[in-house]
């Protein structure tokens, strides 16, 4: 089972996401699968993601029209769309519409698991986040959306209702990517403790509860399954 921190391939994401191979960043939930998002803060990554509080809070923004649905040859020059031609939400749409009725506390917020990726193949696991707010901004002279997302350790049947639990959860707070990227190439890629390469995890070397930080790269190591499981294990 893959927990907050994994380190992952494409195709392990789409199978622990219980999806088929998902090629779209926004991918609001079906029949029982929870709804997903793709995320990426990479230098270049064509939508402005932003992480907060650290790593408590994920602003996410919204996808550009379909180049088949677009009226210009720039969907970056157009307005991010609520609606299909037909009438139907979009992905933007669906995921505005359940921050919507949640804030007007008709639902609960919907359950949204977060990835993101760090290099080309290569993609991290931040946890599950609650979708709690949705708005239009106005960016470079066209409308977008934004979705504020908030950590959370709750599942389909456990839900968490205020922010002040949300403080304590160490395991889900995202490592930020510049810290990411680097911890990577120090590390070459390979557990600290035996050079693996396989089921690799960014592990906290002070934990969170210790006084620890995510925002440095000198608190952060890759470890393999086995060996962070060991360390876990001699944490008192």
């Amino acid at each position: 089972m893959v927990t907050p921190g994994d380190i992952i391939n494409h195709a392990e994401m789409c199978s622990d996401a219980g999806r088929g191979m998902m090629q779209r960043g926004m991918n609001f939930r079906s029949n029982d699968s929870m709804s997903v998002i793709l995320m990426s803060l990479r230098v270049g990554a064509p939508y402005e993601d932003k992480v907060e509080d650290d790593g408590r809070i994920l602003i996410y923004e919204g996808h550009d029209v379909q180049k088949n649905f677009a009226s210009t040859s720039d969907p970056k020059a157009e307005d991010q769309p609520m609606y299909f031609p037909s009438g139907m939400p979009t992905q933007n749409g669906r995921f505005y519409l359940a921050a919507s009725d949640f804030k007007k506390q008709k639902i609960a917020p919907e359950l949204v698991r977060v990835y993101e990726k760090i290099k080309a193949g290569i993609w991290v696991y931040n946890g599950v986040f609650e979708l709690v707010d949705s708005w239009l901004a106005e960016q470079a002279g066209r409308k977008v959306f934004k979705f504020k997302l908030l950590v959370t350790d709750a599942t389909t049947t456990e839900r968490k209702k205020s922010e002040n639990d949300l403080k304590d959860l160490e395991h889900n707070r995202m490592i930020p990517s510049a810290v990411k990227l680097e911890v990577w190439k120090r590390d070459k890629g390979k557990c600290k403790m035996c050079g693996s390469t396989d089921n690799l995890h960014f592990d906290h070397i002070l934990p969170f509860a210790k006084g620890g930080t995510s925002l440095i790269a000198e608190n952060i190591q890759l470890l393999c399954a086995r060996h962070n499981l060991q360390k876990s294990d001699n944490i008192v």
